[in-house]
């Protein structure tokens, strides 16, 4: 069942960059906790938000009005907002969830709200601004951006100094390099990434492999997650595989800073030739 969840995966991400649907990608992350997730009915109640902000917006309007009926239909109309009293449970994390409760992370709130924008051809990217996720329109003399977590708060360049100073107090300058666009592969990362980080802070092992699996389809030359799933497999108790990834870390990144203790543990391993059977 397993590989046939991440051929799904496969298929979505296994392409040039411009090519990745990054909603479907997205939606096959949801076949990790559930195996018969009705991917193309999601897809459709993209599609049905895509057709009402349509339905509103003037279609001699310029830009702003598009964003205005986006904003309407998905923030006043269907209630999207972001989970600010449950921020780190992992179901903010997968946009079908997103989609059924309608909270979520400023990650996968931008991946509906860039999903909604590419159907009615809104020129919408990710950015991905220090700690908080956000979306840029270019369509325009100045870019503005959109924070789908606070409702589609607009914002200008001039406003992002502020959110940075909020987030980080002035240990951090707003830099050229947070504005730019992210690919959709770096987005999807990004959105395991954060499952990652929730799975193991909860102990949820299995769960985190899973995750693991997935970012490392994702960018199989990934040298750092294949290191970090083969601690996770010996903290499993998983030897054989244990090895296996420590190899091929090994074989990816030979003069890593930490390729040294790699070594002695895969030393220790060979020590004990039934832990590897």
């Amino acid at each position: 069942m397993a590989q046939d969840l991440y051929r799904e995966l496969r298929a979505a991400v296994d392409r040039p960059e411009e090519a990745v649907d990054l909603g479907y990608a997205a939606l096959t992350i949801g076949l990790s906790v559930n195996p018969h997730l009705d991917i193309p009915a999601y897809l459709q109640r993209i599609d049905q938000l895509a057709r009402e902000v349509t339905d509103r917006r003037d279609p001699a309007g310029d830009v702003y009005h598009s964003l205005a009926a986006l904003n309407h239909v998905l923030f006043r109309q269907h209630g999207f907002d972001g989970n600010r009293d449950d921020y780190y449970d992992p179901r903010n994390s997968f946009l079908s969830e997103v989609l059924d409760r309608k909270i979520g992370i400023p990650i996968t709130l931008c991946v509906l709200y860039m999903e909604v924008a590419r159907r009615i051809s809104v020129p919408v990217e990710g950015i991905g601004f220090p700690g908080h996720f956000l979306v840029k329109c270019s369509d325009g003399e100045e870019a503005i951006f959109i924070d789908p977590f606070h409702r589609g708060d607009i914002k200008m360049t001039e406003d992002l100094g502020q959110m940075l100073e909020k987030l980080y107090g002035r240990k951090v300058a707003l830099r050229p390099q947070f504005l730019e666009a992210v690919g959709k592969k770096q987005i999807l990362k990004r959105m395991l990434a954060n499952l990652k980080a929730i799975y193991l802070r909860n102990n949820s092992v299995g769960e985190a492999l899973s995750i693991f699996d997935h970012l490392i389809i994702l960018d199989p030359a990934g040298a750092e997650e294949i290191r970090d799933r083969g601690s996770l497999y010996l903290h499993m108790g998983c030897f054989r595989q244990a090895r296996e990834d420590f190899d091929a870390y090994l074989r990816l990144a030979p003069n890593a800073h930490d390729a040294e203790m790699v070594r002695e543990q895969i030393a220790t391993l060979e020590k004990q030739p039934r832990l590897l059977h």
